[in-house]
């Protein structure tokens, strides 16, 4: 019979195997899956020549399926108006990232990531060099939309800055309508400053660490019904010896008493012919 304390501890083994299952390891995968493609993608990138930017941005200006990391080509002009990523670190350096709009021959604009400054005293703003003038082309990686974050945008040391990469927001600051991707520009282009360095084509450990969550999702239970067959075999050798106590007590107590033993049978002539240092040894007790 289940203890409530075997009852709470099968229920918290529920929850966390669930949890283990539906959430811990599916993140953990996801996230080294997710790293998988990026790494393939990046590689592919630089196995072929850059396609043009119309080729994987689409007409209503959304990146193109699997486009993200694609090494595209764009001939344009920069606007001239920069918009900088407020204090993101780059390589654990305080820095300022720089994102300014490009016209492109068609009439579009895309936010072009020019790289990064180094923040002096860790919150002041260089001198950032502005971008070329006239038409220019350049060569870049397509990079998806990282979303409005819930900070606003603020305007601070003569610059209009952001927390977070999100073309729409940058182009409503400059006054310009961009497409949904931004393009990180590669060194040696027009424009670029201090590049932002590419990520390591790893993976870390997150392959590891899902297939553990899925592991400590099977051995929680797996113990949980271990421990609760110990338990009911231990409980059962213990019945079983108390029974035998039992029974044996019952035994000892049924049975009848000794039988004395019989009296030698005695001679004809009254003599018995038991030891006769025996007789002696009554005698002596008599006195």
């Amino acid at each position: 019979m289940l203890t409530p304390g075997w009852v709470i501890a099968a229920l918290l083994i529920g929850v966390f195997s669930y949890y283990a299952f539906t959430f811990l390891a599916p993140w953990q995968l996801g996230k080294n899956e997710a790293l998988v493609e990026r790494n393939e993608h990046i590689s592919a990138a630089f196995e072929h020549d850059p396609e043009p930017l119309t080729s994987r941005v689409g007409a209503d200006g959304s990146l193109g399926a699997d486009a993200e990391w694609s090494r595209v080509v764009a001939t344009g002009r920069y606007t001239g108006s920069d918009v900088l990523l407020r204090l993101r670190p780059v390589d654990g350096t305080p820095a300022f990232q720089v994102l300014t709009p490009f016209v492109l021959d068609d009439g579009r604009a895309i936010v072009v990531h020019r790289g990064w400054v180094k923040a002096e005293n860790s919150t002041q703003v260089p001198a950032v060099e502005p971008a070329p003038t006239g038409e220019v082309t350049i060569t870049g990686l397509l990079r998806a939309d990282e979303g409005e974050h819930p900070n606003p945008p603020m305007h601070e040391q003569g610059y209009d800055m952001v927390y977070s990469i999100s073309p729409a927001q940058v182009g409503s600051l400059t006054g310009t309508d961009v497409v949904s991707p931004y393009l990180q520009l590669l060194g040696g282009e027009a424009g670029v400053l201090d590049p932002i360095p590419l990520p390591q084509l790893e993976t870390g450990n997150h392959l590891s660490y899902g297939l553990q969550w899925i592991l400590f999702g099977l051995a929680a239970p797996a113990g949980l019904i271990y421990f609760l067959y110990s338990d009911s075999r231990e409980r059962r050798r213990f019945e079983a010896e108390q029974e035998q106590l039992l029974l044996d007590d019952t035994t000892a107590a049924g049975s009848p008493d000794p039988v004395a033993p019989a009296a030698p049978s005695r001679q004809r002539y009254g003599s018995s012919r038991a030891n006769p240092w025996a007789k002696a040894y009554d005698k002596e007790k008599e006195r």
